[in-house]
């Protein structure tokens, strides 16, 4: 059976926004009786969820310093809670434990989340926050942590498991995902930037509306589409700075420790939330001794029966090399050239070590298999939502992607014609306009 002539609306990548929009629009076409989802198509070049989605950590949270940010990731929350088994979805919540320098920021995010009802519990003070941590794990031993700010909700999902939940919602509307289709090129309609056509491995497939949701390759797209390689961003002074790449790759830094997911319940035998701990205390190797970094340092783990072990990462670092010259292909594990090394391994299971006493001496049981990826970040890292050449709705992410569930919802509701305000401040045209986000003290990038 071959690919469609023709689809409607056709949706590029069968990711998390891929899928998720697909099934949104579905249900919207047809509560707005403007179609159903027969009249939809995903294609992707490998298959469902072959991409970033298929490799991420997994984590749900609510923990950014930016407004704009929490808003839209209570949102997509909200989507998670929706239907927890299908999405295969585990609402164990999500702590950010913190030093002093990020007190304030910390402190900022605590107040914004109970001013929008988001439940969360804030901790202050060295003594305190190492009190609430011993209250949870008994062998907690960060030192230099002024603050917890533990989020009652998020927690983590399980990627592939969940793609193919949300697969089967896809295609129970009566949408097509086709695999093995790789987008070569675009068809413009006569003196008009509106696209008309999408050119693929296996044929032209006319359209009337494009949706590209193609994580770590939305670059590729662009470039595809002509659109601006560099930009001008407005700064907070009012100075213009000009020819600003566009895009930019990190390397992304997640393993998994092979021990036994059970090793890390709580003190009352239950299944602990997420922890992220961001440092200033000397880190030093739990192998040798020997100091690892006296600058600060950041990691998250959790349980996961599906990875088998302790689970997480730390900190991605900047590919210091011309974006057009990056290979994405191949991705993920089968990479040579961005998948973590022994210095993160490393670094990531000493920090373990440093967190929790039950982590020292297991660095022999790191999985000691190929893990990591590239995430594809905009100038200012975080997401650009929005609509070019007229009918061609752009899913760039900015690596926020998996836990980001509920953009779909957001962008089918915006191709059927009610603008929506969670997404308004993540417009392309934000950086010409000085509309930018504020930045935090994290060592994350996206925070």
């Amino acid at each position: 059976m071959g690919i469609p002539k023709h689809s409607k609306y056709l949706i590029i990548g069968a990711g998390i926004h891929g899928l998720s929009t697909a099934y949104h629009l579905a249900l919207q076409l047809k509560a707005n009786g403007q179609g159903s989802g027969k009249d939809i198509l995903v294609v992707d070049k490998s298959g469902i969820a072959a991409g970033a989605t298929g490799i991420a950590c997994g984590v749900i949270r609510n923990n950014y310093f930016q407004p704009a940010m929490r808003e839209l990731m209570a949102h997509s929350v909200n989507v998670w809670d929706s239907d927890p088994e299908t999405y295969s979805y585990h609402p164990v919540g999500y702590m950010q434990i913190s030093p002093e320098v990020m007190h304030e920021n910390v402190a900022s995010i605590a107040k914004q989340q109970k001013e929008i009802g988001y439940e969360s519990v804030f901790i202050e003070g060295e003594s305190d926050s190492m009190k609430y941590m011993q209250g949870l794990f008994h062998d907690w031993q960060a030192k230099e942590i002024t603050s917890v700010l533990h989020e009652k909700r998020g927690g983590y999902a399980n990627n592939v498991k969940s793609m193919q939940g949300l697969a089967s919602k896809v295609e129970a509307q009566g949408v097509q995902i086709i695999s093995d289709v790789t987008v070569t090129g675009f068809q413009y309609a006569n003196e008009s930037d509106s696209i008309k056509a999408v050119e693929t491995n296996q044929g032209t497939i006319e359209c009337d509306y494009v949706v590209i949701g193609a994580g770590p390759w939305v670059k590729t797209f662009w470039d595809m589409l002509e659109l601006p390689k560099t930009v001008s961003i407005k700064q907070p002074d009012g100075k213009i700075v000009n020819d600003v790449p566009m895009w930019i790759y990190w390397s992304l830094q997640e393993g998994t420790l092979g021990v036994d997911p059970d090793i890390q319940k709580t003190n009352d035998g239950g299944f602990p939330p997420v922890v992220h701990v961001d440092s200033v205390a000397p880190l030093y190797s739990d192998k040798t001794g020997d100091l690892i970094t006296n600058k600060m340092w950041g990691i998250y783990y959790k349980p996961d029966f599906n990875f088998g072990g302790i689970q997480g990462g730390a900190a991605p670092f900047k590919v210091n090399e011309d974006p057009n010259k990056v290979d994405i292909d191949p991705y993920g594990s089968e990479s040579p050239h961005y998948i973590v090394d022994d210095d993160f391994v490393e670094m990531w299971v000493s920090a373990l070590a440093h967190c929790q006493k039950r982590f020292e001496g297991t660095l022999p049981q790191y999985k000691r298999e190929p893990s990591g990826g590239l995430g594809c970040f905009t100038p200012d890292s975080f997401p650009v939502f929005d609509v070019f050449k007229d009918n061609c709705y752009i899913i760039a992410d900015s690596n926020h992607g998996y836990k980001m569930l509920g953009i779909g919802q957001l962008v089918a509701e915006e191709i059927c014609g009610t603008t929506s305000s969670l997404l308004e401040p993540f417009r392309f045209a934000r950086y010409a306009q000085g509309k930018l986000h504020p930045v935090s003290n994290s060592p994350y990038p996206w925070s």
